[in-house]
């Protein structure tokens, strides 16, 4: 996708958690996630808005999400 810097991932056994999905959303400043019935969802139109801010990171288990730099393949 071009203009898209960083991807954000998460880990297929914390998709499904609604406490983690309802955290992420709640401390993302820029709405990368969402909180939905089925848990934890990636606002994929969000994703060039993230500041690398990590506190998706600070948030979840360790492991849980992910947040990658396109530009250079490295990880936070």
């Amino acid at each position: 996708m071009p203009g898209i810097f960083i991807d954000v991932e998460v880990a297929a056994d914390a998709r499904s958690d609604a406490t983690l999905a309802a955290k992420l959303e709640e401390v993302c400043p820029v709405d990368i996630f969402a909180a939905t019935e089925s848990g934890v969802e990636i606002v994929e139109q969000n994703l060039d808005e993230c500041v690398l801010c990590r506190l998706c990171l600070d948030a979840a288990p360790p492991g849980a999400v992910r947040v990658i730099k396109l530009y250079d393949g490295t990880e936070l």
